[in-house]
């Protein structure tokens, strides 16, 4: 068992010990508390809302069936992300397409919708489109550190890669990010 101090800290431990033991509304606490984070960090990476739901669903369903083998060595939320990544990268390869479907429909805006609303939408779909130009490893530790709070070290765990290689993901998602959004091409400049 992991110890009272780690659970104190993290009451997602006490859920992943009750999911182990079969407790069916342990499990739904945690389906409610992440099923939004993972749908979003699912959609970035495939880029499909269809396959995105996919994704979430096969990742709750492994958390349900192999709780007991959370061994408590990382964060909860980094073991279900890790799962979550690895069958996103599964789905990509099954031919799911880099195509980002509008988050933001016209049904979205309103009457009471201001200019200041309208510009924060258009940013933010800005930024999600750029991110689609990204690679998928490259956005996933963008979306685990800017959308997730990841340290780099827990990014390498989820990503199953070396810190230094997280780094440097980083390092060119970000000049790519800067390049597009001030106005250039994903092609130009260094490596992806």
């Amino acid at each position: 068992m992991i110890a009272l101090q780690r659970q104190a800290q993290d009451p997602d431990i006490a859920l992943l010990e009750a999911t182990a033991r079969g407790e069916a509304a342990a499990f739904e606490r945690l389906h409610r508390r992440y099923y939004k984070k993972l749908f979003g960090f699912a959609l970035r990476l495939t880029g499909r809302m269809e396959t995105a739901e996919e994704v979430v669903s096969d990742t709750l369903m492994v958390v349900w069936r192999k709780a007991d083998t959370f061994l408590g060595q990382s964060r909860p939320s980094t073991w279900i992300f890790g799962i979550a990544y690895r069958i996103a990268m599964k789905a990509r390869t099954k031919g799911a397409r880099d195509s980002l479907h509008d988050e933001i429909d016209e049904s979205h805006a309103s009457d009471r919708t201001g200019p200041q609303e309208i510009e924060t939408l258009f940013e933010r779909k800005r930024i999600l489109a750029a991110l689609q130009h990204l690679p998928a490893e490259q956005r996933a530790a963008v979306e685990l550190t800017y959308y997730h709070g990841y340290t780099m070290a827990e990014i390498a765990e989820v990503l199953d890669c070396p810190v230094g290689t997280v780094k440097t993901r980083m390092f060119h998602a970000r000049a790519k990010l800067r390049r597009l959004l001030e106005g250039g091409t994903a092609e130009q400049g260094g490596p992806a």
